[in-house]
């Protein structure tokens, strides 16, 4: 018998040929699919995810989908010339934007289709470039980037003719070479949301961090419509949804997805004429009480940061009454204490310290200073014979760090933290100072330096003549804290997925532990686990993962410093974990998670029977508190560790709330709710930060 196709071979050799042919069209299936994994990684994931799963009521998901497993030639022209309007995916309905990618060549299309056909157990065959070039020359598509339509209906090339602002407006147009155009006051306003609520993530200078770079030869190529849909909806890996949540307008999306295009502005440097120009002492140390002038227990306030109106709130944790609300920097991110604890330091976004001295009465500013343009950490001096002795402060703008007197914040000596990365040893314009915790075995501030990886060990024993210890660790170095023996920092390279650990007492890097991903501890959680002892906890960014680590060289010495176990959380997007000594639960908040039904609420794990899963309590819920986001934000213990605070950050227009939970039984306690308290987010109780109870 011969086969017709084959004539002039016998049946042996012609199967043999049929099975060659089959074998070497499989590896091409293959070798296709695993080049549409990069390609979809770069071009799809941050909307519909790495996993395929999308985004609840904005991205739809690939996996196991109906809509686009039922037709092959359909996927091929979504990619190609994107989607918008209504479509029902597994009986949901989704209504929004997909941009399309015709500046793709029709191979890579073809394997980003084949990739999504047969990723996460779908099993949708295959399509070929020449299907994509049939359907690009039969819809009259074109690689040409200049007739991609970047809006729909518009090609790229008449956006930039027919588009162009008139010269004839009234209102001043910014125009940079092939970005979208902004209005002055689109600019200027895009610019400050951006510092607002952009530039702690993805930097100043937009290169990137524990957010993703937002340079113009990444968001051009992106586009418009791809930039409005990642800010609008957000992503689990711990992109807010700026717009779906009500915080930016549709008006204030577009105009941030058009800004994003262009060159970033370019701050001035901030040396210590400008410090100086900006320091003051409102109560002079000689003028302070010298005895506590109220009857308030200072140990058990919370330091309150109400994130958008400059301000932090002092409240009594046990009364749960305001004592004073205090102006600040704009947006707290932390409050620390001094070690006597008397006098909280807080540092604003824009960089501004403020001292506040818990004895007067009611508590009040005594001294203020700005060391920069922007900023995120302060510390004082704790080692025996130097308490308070000293403050210092870390800007993101400029890189730097700002030694300070204790008492007054008087500037003592800057130092600058531009310099080279660890891994590349490439100069970095912008290495910005992450956190920073004083040393209980030296007299040195620990400093986290992020883009170029390294924590330098600061020696303030004589400030004239600095020493410096430089520790090369991993890139995008940023939160952290103790163990519990307060000798080991760990603290979290978090874009490099990895937990760096120092011997403070040995002053040297001690293990470089490998997680996932994009780890966010906070300060972390120190617990006894029930099978590998004492560890650190911390939860992430970029997915579901609450990963422990041990931390006993001595009694557990095959446990420390590896991941000892892995515990699955509600999802990404959360910032921090929490326990206390005194309790056997772990807390762990998800805000920035895009999911509401998340984002609105906190996870509690048992900490002696981890295995058992968490218990979810609708903390947002129990606030009652109308419209808005009303994301929870960051576990905090009273003093005595048996209730557990969060914050419910609503708009700064909406009404938000502090709820404080019973920490033995997971019950409602109060609800702390007033007009005063607007977009309230972290929390610091005094006696915890002084002794590091976490």
């Amino acid at each position: 018998m011969t086969l017709c196709f084959l004539p002039s071979l016998p049946v042996f050799a012609q199967g043999a040929a049929v099975h060659r042919a089959e074998v070497a069209l499989a590896a091409a299936d293959k070798a296709s699919i695993e080049r549409g994994r990069a390609a979809y990684e770069a071009n799809c994931s941050a909307c519909h995810q790495l996993n395929g799963q999308g985004l609840k009521g904005a991205f739809p998901p690939l996996a196991a989908s109906d809509y686009l497993l039922k037709d092959r030639k359909r996927a091929i022209s979504v990619v190609l010339k994107g989607l918008q309007g209504p479509i029902t995916v597994n009986g949901q309905k989704y209504e929004g934007l997909m941009p399309g990618l015709p500046q793709l060549d029709d191979a890579v299309i073809a394997d980003i289709v084949n990739y999504v056909l047969n990723a996460w157990g779908n099993a949708g065959g295959t399509v070929s470039a020449d299907d994509v070039s049939a359907l690009r020359a039969s819809d009259l598509e074109s690689k040409d980037p200049a007739q991609a339509e970047t809006h729909p209906g518009a090609s790229a090339a008449e956006l930039k003719y027919a588009g162009t602002p008139s010269q004839a407006t009234s209102e001043e147009m910014i125009i940079s070479p092939d970005a979208p155009a902004l209005t002055r006051n689109e600019y200027e306003h895009s610019r400050e949301v951006f510092f607002q609520r952009c530039a702690g993530c993805h930097g100043v200078l937009r290169k990137g961090a524990t957010g993703k770079p937002l340079t113009p030869d990444i968001t051009r190529a992106k586009g418009t419509a791809y930039l409005k849909a990642l800010i609008a909806y957000g992503s689990p890996a711990g992109m807010p949804n700026w717009g779906s949540s009500g915080e930016l307008s549709d008006e204030e999306v577009d105009a941030m997805a058009r800004f994003l295009q262009h060159e970033p502005p370019s701050p001035p440097e901030f040396g210590m004429a400008d410090i100086k120009k900006n320091w003051r002492i409102l109560v002079p140390v000689e003028r302070r009480p010298k005895k506590k002038m109220n009857d308030i227990d200072i140990e058990n306030i919370f330091s309150v940061t109400l994130r958008d109106s400059g301000e932090v709130a002092l409240i009594d944790g046990t009364t749960k009454k305001i004592v004073s609300i205090v102006k600040t920097g704009y947006a707290v991110h932390i409050s620390r204490l001094s070690h006597s604890g008397r006098y909280i330091y807080t540092i604003g976004r824009d960089a501004k310290i403020d001292l506040i001295d818990l004895w007067m009465n009611p508590p009040q500013k005594v001294a203020e200073s700005k060391i920069g343009l922007e900023a995120r950490s302060v510390e004082t001096s704790k080692y025996k014979g130097y308490e308070d002795l000293y403050a210092i402060a870390g800007a993101y703008w400029p890189p730097q760090y700002v030694i300070m007197d204790g008492a007054t914040l008087e500037p003592l000596k800057i130092v600058s933290t531009r310099g080279m990365t660890v891994d590349t040893q490439e100069y970095h314009p912008e290495p910005r100072v992450a956190a920073i915790v004083a040393s209980h075995q030296h007299p040195e501030f620990i400093v986290n330096v992020k883009e170029t990886g390294k924590i330098l060990l600061v020696n303030y024993g004589d400030i004239e003549n600095l020493k410096v210890t430089t520790i090369d660790a991993a890139r995008f170095l940023h939160d952290g804290g103790w163990d519990r023996t307060k000798r080991y920092f760990l603290t979290a390279a978090n874009k490099s997925d990895r937990i760096a650990v120092v011997d403070s007492k040995d002053q040297q890097l001690e293990a470089m532990i490998p997680v996932d991903k994009i780890p966010h501890p906070g300060r972390g959680a120190n617990l006894t686990d029930p099978e590998h002892g004492p560890v650190w906890v911390t939860s992430a960014l970029g997915n579901q993962k609450v990963t422990y680590i041990g931390t006993d060289p001595v009694g557990h010495p095959d446990k420390a410093w590896k991941v000892v176990r892995v515990l699955e959380g509600q999802g990404g997007g959360s910032l921090f974990v929490k326990s206390h000594p005194k309790s056997n639960n772990l807390w762990v908040d998800t805000p920035l998670n895009p999911d509401p039904d998340i984002s609105q609420s906190v996870a509690v794990f048992d900490v002696k029977h981890p295995e058992k899963g968490f218990e979810v309590l609708p903390i947002a819920k129990w606030a009652d508190l109308g419209e808005g986001p009303k994301r929870v934000v960051q576990p905090e213990y009273n003093k005595q560790g048996d209730e557990v605070w969060f914050s419910v950050w609503n708009g700064k227009e909406q009404t938000s709330a502090l709820v404080i939970i019973d920490d033995k039984t997971r019950k409602l306690k109060k609800v702390i709710k007033s007009p005063r308290l607007i977009t309230p987010t972290g929390k610091f109780n005094v006696y915890n930060t002084v002794h590091d109870v976490y």
